[in-house]
């Protein structure tokens, strides 16, 4: 098993932390502090360097603290003992530069999987309660941190169905469509669709038991939750779905089917965990979802992810939170972040962990 570590951080400009320095334990680190302080912001950072970009900011320049012109971030991991140096800077009006070791990466790409990481957060339950697009994106990025090729199939991939939705944007009743574009871009769409579809599948069929398992460890075992694919290409092919559907997509002015429409459906009781489960349910569902997304990277990656846990234990009773501590103490973790506003209920959680640790008061 390789070995990964972030050993320090400053900070500077980003967000609500104009200027913070921090040396981390090898195992666990607690920011505790009241709400609006910047915990959230400091498991940012962390998250920004290891993916290259941040968590939840869609815009780059909101990374930028609103009273000042650049922000940077700069971190000292060691991978298998060996010091990466990745640094992140970003002016106002300008691109973004992310850098390992001095050396500017040409493509964010180029980065993606290096440092493979985790974040469970109060923002994941978008994954509940908003579309199908979270969802894609959270089965992609895992999918992703393993398989290069299915992250430039994906690149490739929305980049085509753009082109072919402007095309179709642009047609009206006295312009005549531009058919020999529409049947270039759906031979490339035909092409990568298949591979994409595959890679979900197998993906979840193997992520759905150690979902299941996290969830029943953490709920103790009361309630019955499942996670199944949603896809059109699960009973079609795709060229006959394009072909069948370009009279439609021709009045919507965009692509109505393929790999880019894809979502998981989530359960509890065999009813949806949107409609009938409570927070608590929802909120154990989400934390078992990431937990299952460690173990998943790590058995894929050989390596441990860094785990980022962003005020998990709040709107828990007592019994989740010990099967979560317990669950984090049978997963041979590496190196843990916790934010938390209640150090009291830290410092109970710390001690129920079996590694050194430090806390750091925002």
């Amino acid at each position: 098993m390789s070995s990964l570590l972030l050993n320090k951080i400053s900070i500077l400009n980003y967000k609500n932390i104009l200027d913070k320095t921090f040396n981390f334990d090898s195992k666990i680190n607690c920011f505790i502090g009241n709400n609006g302080v910047g915990k959230t912001n400091i498991l940012d950072s962390i998250y920004h360097l290891a993916i290259g970009k941040s968590s939840f900011s869609i815009s780059n320049e909101n990374n930028i603290n609103h009273d000042s012109e650049f922000m940077l971030l700069d971190g000292v991991f060691l991978i298998n003992e060996k010091k990466e140096n990745i640094t992140c800077s970003l002016k106002r009006n300008e691109t973004k530069v992310l850098k390992r070791n001095e050396k500017v990466y040409k493509k964010l790409s180029n980065h993606f999987g290096l440092i493979p990481v985790v974040l469970i957060s109060p923002y994941d339950t978008n994954l509940i309660i908003e579309g199908s697009f979270e969802r894609r994106k959270f089965m992609d990025s895992i999918i992703s941190t393993y398989n290069k090729t299915y992250l430039q199939n994906i690149i490739t991939h929305g980049k085509l169905i753009k082109q072919r939705n402007k095309i179709l944007k642009y047609f009206n009743k006295s312009t005549k469509v531009d058919m020999d574009s529409i049947l270039i871009y759906d031979d490339q769409i035909i092409k990568l669709s298949k591979p994409i579809h595959e890679c979900r599948k197998k993906f979840i069929n193997e992520f759905m038991p150690i979902v299941i398992d996290k969830y029943n460890k953490i709920s103790g075992k009361n309630e019955k939750v499942s996670l199944s694919y949603k896809s059109d290409l699960n009973d079609n092919e795709i060229a006959d779905l394009l072909k069948n559907s370009f009279q439609k997509d021709m009045i919507l002015q965009f692509t109505s089917c393929g790999i880019h429409k894809d979502d998981l459906i989530f359960k509890i009781s065999n009813s949806s965990i949107k409609r009938f489960g409570s927070q608590g349910q929802q909120k154990s569902f989400l934390i078992s979802l990431r937990f299952a997304e460690f173990e998943f990277l790590k058995n894929n990656n050989n390596i441990s992810p860094i785990l980022l846990m962003d005020d998990i234990f709040d709107k828990l009773d007592i019994e989740r939170v010990k099967n979560i501590v317990d669950l984090v103490n049978s997963s041979e973790f590496g190196q843990l972040f916790i934010s938390d506003t209640d150090k009291i209920r830290i410092e109970k959680v710390l001690s129920s962990l079996k590694n050194s640790s430090k806390i750091f008061e925002i």
